[in-house]
């Protein structure tokens, strides 16, 4: 039985577990992160003035059977249907004095990457012209690992979903297009305010062996092992609060890779929480009155799965995946709350934005950013043998855990045949020419195992290796550094030291926002990199991966600091030509002998109390023969006066759609609907609606509608 988030919520506060949610909640007060809100260099008056803002939502989502899901890399990850939709959040700011413009989008999916952001550009540029510029394009993803697979251009992210999913890529890029062109219509004369608190029970570290090789002026900064500081943006138009974007670091993990169905992890079941319940909007019925993004910053290192058990990821309710996303949720949602309504406007408002490309694979790097200060350079992305070891904290399986030598922590001098083994392994994969890697590159990457040399391979680099770096400048209190990369706590604390001293602001004003335009793994300091932990494994560019970035922050920040612009770089490489897919297609659909599309084939029960669960397996067809997004694959319907009227649908939590093949058929769909009652359910009469598409062997597409008998819940 599915668990029903409301009902959970109610019963926490019955036994008292609201309590301890909210002890995990602190306002600032006393912690390095204490007096951000009180040591601001004051530019301008704090009355939160200075923007006009447009807010916009849309789904985004692709596929929600049979193919492979993002997050994970795993091919047993095969969805089975719809848990939830996962939106695009978009927000426009326009400086009233310059007309700059930025477009802030957060999208609820695992990683944002090249290819979407390529895509979203191009339509900028046609819709919008010069309004709004690449550099002033900020999409950054909450790393939910349950959205759709096989919508990047390169290999590496696309493999474990046997390529490139075209169906799903078009949706994403659709629904991130369609948020901005809502905001884009919504842009009014706005106020802005900046809240701040602390959440300590929502994250964990995952990697404190590494951790603890920083020095103690870094682990200071942090003496729980986790970064607890939320911020919120708040902003208003006319008075009346319109949106919210809030920054939190913790992984997009909660419901671990024993997930089998799209839905949004914790950042977007927080969204949902304060949109849908809170401020009553309905996704599918026509009310967006409010717009809430739970954006990262640097989550490479903290997991929302606080026992930090190696293969049995467990949450604050133990093994319960559901029960443990909805608690990590809850916990953001109350303390992004408390900052929002604490919240003060700003000061300063000015937009200013720094953006470039760096070639990260031959990058050199100027001493006084290295762990040494001594020159070095990074190398084309290699993939350690402890990246394949999986972040065992967060997985209940992993496809290398049979192989006993890949695990964390694995490094040279060990390396040698068993390197040699996993060669011979890639040459029967098909990679027939496994490249010689130059000695100094390897000793660039040293202690690291090379396993997989992703920008090595043929025909091009697996994974990106020129990505963008932004700096952002919202306001005094308000300053980003945006990225590709999942960077530890740590890492980013030094890269915010360094923006803050170029930039002569307090540490406090500047976030780290990894996840952001592109996507290329990890960031860990020097010292983690040598614990050859997970997250160094999948450090691909070298031990000064972190100094290189630095560098690169640095220069962006000189540049805002002088008012001088900054040379775009290098172009990242096009890959529209070279994106395969070895997914079998899908056959036409057939129905049983006897019965067609929509027929009922396990019907409800009589009647249900409150708090149970009705499902309904009807005759089907594929899911994927018409992607509904921004519509529904389920409904509720209640019959009031007469009438049947949709009271739940596919963006509601206590619905989930469900797909499966008969044991016998390669053909024949089932398809089941699945409703939680909540407790507090109008006593009455109800029925379960499944809508889809069949296609037939001409390629006809035609729509059906099956509907179960009528039940009473009371």
């Amino acid at each position: 039985m599915e668990i029903n988030r409301r009902s959970l919520l109610k019963g926490m506060a019955a036994t008292g577990v609201a309590a301890a949610v909210a002890t995990g909640t602190t306002q600032s007060t006393g912690t390095p992160f204490a007096q951000a809100a009180k040591r601001h260099k004051i530019t301008g008056p704090a009355d939160g003035k200075g923007y006009s803002v447009g807010v916009g939502i849309s789904s985004m989502t692709g596929a929600v059977a049979g193919q492979g899901m993002m997050g994970y890399s795993e091919p047993e990850q095969v969805a089975r249907g719809l848990r939830s939709p996962y939106y695009a959040r978009a927000f426009i700011f326009v400086d009233n004095k310059t007309k700059e413009r930025l477009v802030y989008v957060n999208v609820d999916m695992a990683c944002f990457f090249e290819a979407l952001h390529q895509e979203v550009i191009k339509h900028c540029a046609k819709k919008y012209g010069k309004l709004y510029p690449e550099s002033h394009l900020c999409i950054t993803a909450t790393h939910n690992h349950n959205s759709c697979g096989g919508t990047s251009h390169n290999m590496a992210y696309n493999t474990a979903t046997s390529g490139f999913m075209e169906n799903s890529f078009k949706e994403e890029v659709a629904g991130i297009c369609e948020a901005i062109d809502k905001a884009h219509h919504a842009i009014r004369p706005a106020t802005l305010l900046l809240g701040h608190a602390e959440l300590h029970n929502a994250s964990a570290n995952r990697s404190t062996v590494a951790f603890e090789r920083n020095p103690d002026s870094d682990k200071s900064y942090f003496p729980e092992r986790i970064d607890p500081q939320v911020r919120v943006l708040r902003i208003q138009q006319a008075g009346k609060d319109v949106g919210a974007i809030t920054w939190f670091a913790t992984h997009g993990t909660s419901l671990t890779d024993a997930n089998f169905y799209i839905a949004p992890d914790n950042k977007g079941l927080a969204s949902y929480m304060w949109e849908h319940d809170e401020k009553g909007v309905r996704y599918l019925r026509g009310h967006h009155n409010f717009v809430a993004a739970f954006s990262q910053t640097n989550a490479g290192d903290m997991t929302p799965n606080l026992g930090i058990k190696q293969m049995k990821p467990t949450g604050p309710d133990g093994t319960n995946f559901v029960k443990n996303n909805v608690i990590i949720a809850k916990r953001q949602y109350d303390a992004c709350k408390k900052a929002f309504e604490s919240a003060t406007p700003i000061s300063g408002a000015r937009l200013d934005v720094r953006y470039m490309y760096v070639d990260m694979a031959h990058q050199v790097i100027d001493g006084k950013y290295t762990h040494d200060g001594k020159r070095w350079r990074t190398s084309p992305a290699i993939m350690g043998g402890s990246g394949a070891a999986c972040s065992m904290e967060d997985n209940v399986r992993c496809p290398t855990w049979d192989i006993p030598f890949i695990r964390e922590g694995w490094q040279f001098p060990d390396a040698g045949p068993k390197i040699k083994s996993i060669q011979d392994a890639m040459k029967k994969m098909g990679i027939k020419k496994v490249p010689e890697l130059p000695r100094e590159d390897m000793l660039n990457q040293y202690p690291k195992v090379p396993l997989l040399p992703l920008g090595y391979l043929p025909p091009t680099p697996w994974n990106p290796q020129i990505v963008p770096a932004q700096i952002i400048r919202l306001c005094d209190q308000l300053t980003m550094c945006t990225n590709s990369s999942e960077c530890t706590i740590v890492a980013a604390l030094r890269v915010r030291r360094q923006v803050a001293k170029t930039l002569g602001i307090h540490l406090e004003d500047v976030i780290y926002q990894g996840y952001t335009n592109s996507y290329n793994q990890y960031i860990t300091t020097p010292e983690e990199y040598m614990a050859s932990q997970y997250e160094a494994g999948e450090t691909q560019y070298g031990i000064e991966t972190l100094g290189a970035w630095i560098q690169a922050f640095d220069k962006l920040a000189q540049a805002m600091r002088d008012g001088k612009p900054v040379a775009h770089g290098p172009s990242p490489l096009k890959h529209e030509w070279f994106h395969p897919t070895w997914l079998a297609a899908v056959p036409p659909d057939t129905c049983p002998k006897g019965k067609k599309y929509g027929d009922v084939l396990v019907p409800p029960q009589r009647g249900y109390h409150k708090g149970q669960t009705a499902q309904v397996d009807f005759v089907g067809a594929h899911p994927n023969n018409r992607i509904r997004r921004n519509s529904t694959y389920t409904k509720v319907e209640q019959k009031k006066g007469g009438s049947w009227v949709c009271v739940y649908d596919d963006s509601d939590y206590e619905t989930m759609f469900h797909w499966e093949r008969p044991k016998d058929s390669k053909t024949e769909s089932i398809t089941r609907v699945i409703w939680n009652i909540p407790t507090w359910q109008e006593t009455g009469m109800y029925r379960l609606v499944q809508l889809g598409e069949s296609r037939d062997k001409n390629g006809k597409i035609t729509s059906y509608v099956g509907t179960s008998p009528a039940f009473r819940v009371s």
